[in-house]
């Protein structure tokens, strides 16, 4: 499949910047790899959306902090995360309908550290989606896997967040916005785009 211009463009700044970075570091200033993991608070959006279809799930992974300076750090992070939305219903029949999208992420964040406990982050990410389904609970349930070749695979977004580090442990908010849609098909829901709140916590390993 042909990646979307805009994507690659994204793709490539991502590793660019990683890389000179990297090659930019101060070798007195140490880098940090850890671990993170937390709750995604997700939603699709557009001029029509719904803030109230806030669904539930995770995300889980890797991070990499490179200092550039004792106060300025990049850090990519690989993530396993959850998408989606959640409609409830309260008719003839009353439940709620999940729908969800699975994402392999790569967020590439400006970290800025203000004090020594607390840092700004911001930046962009790069995601492919793995997998996706719909799910029923209430007066009817069912589940459905849907074909990922219905959406477009890739996407990708901005993102900015706090965190809060008391060694070797941090927590932290950040939101993503999405840049691009997600449904190929033309009709009227394909300008829907991800949104979601991620609240995380992070373990230092060195």
């Amino acid at each position: 499949m042909k990646m979307p211009s805009n994507i690659l463009c994204t793709l490539t700044f991502f590793l660019t910047a990683s890389f000179g970075m990297l090659h930019a570091q101060d070798n007195n200033v140490n880098t940090e790899f850890g671990i993170k993991g937390g709750v995604n608070m997700s939603n699709f959006y557009n001029e029509d959306a719904d803030d109230k279809n806030m669904l539930f799930g995770f995300n889980a992974g890797l991070y990499a902090t490179l200092p550039i300076s004792d106060f300025v750090a990049i850090q990519p992070e690989l993530l396993f995360t959850t998408r989606g939305s959640e409609l409830e219903y309260n008719g003839l029949v009353s439940g709620s309908t999940k729908f969800k999208l699975n994402y392999i992420e790569l967020p590439l964040l400006v970290r800025v550290n203000l004090t020594k406990n607390f840092n700004i982050h911001a930046g962009g990410y790069a995601s492919y989606l793995v997998s996706s389904k719909i799910t029923g609970e209430g007066d009817i349930d069912f589940e459905q896997e849907f074909d990922t070749d219905n959406f477009n695979k890739f996407d990708a977004g901005i993102a900015a967040g706090v965190g809060l580090d008391f060694n070797p442990i941090s927590v932290g908010l950040r939101y993503n916005y999405g840049l691009t849609t997600f449904i190929k098909d033309g009709d009227n829901s394909s300008d829907l785009k991800n949104t979601n709140f991620s609240l995380y916590l992070s373990y230092k390993l060195n």
